[in-house]
């Protein structure tokens, strides 16, 4: 669901994901359900954006997810010019 909602809005040249929901296990967060995620996120979308602008756009995108399935979200996000 991650990667099919990033992909469709950002449009990724790079997407990586990762579930660290094991490391979390007992954490308060935990006991709702939701997961906590990495994600890497290269996309040409992020040009001459800051930081802050392109968390929101990753955001945006997973809004409805970060009600419910997603509890914490790391994000890491370049342009394939930064890497």
């Amino acid at each position: 669901m991650i990667r099919q909602r990033l992909s469709e809005h950002l449009n990724p040249e790079t997407l990586e994901i990762e579930d660290q929901s094991h490391l979390h296990v007992g954490h308060a967060g935990a006991a709702s359900g939701g997961g906590h995620f990495e994600v890497l996120v290269v996309a040409k979308a992020f040009s001459g954006l800051n930081t802050l602008a392109r968390h929101r756009l990753v955001y945006a995108a997973l809004e409805k997810a970060l009600r419910k399935e997603i509890h914490a979200l790391s994000i890491k996000a370049y342009t394939p010019d930064e890497l």
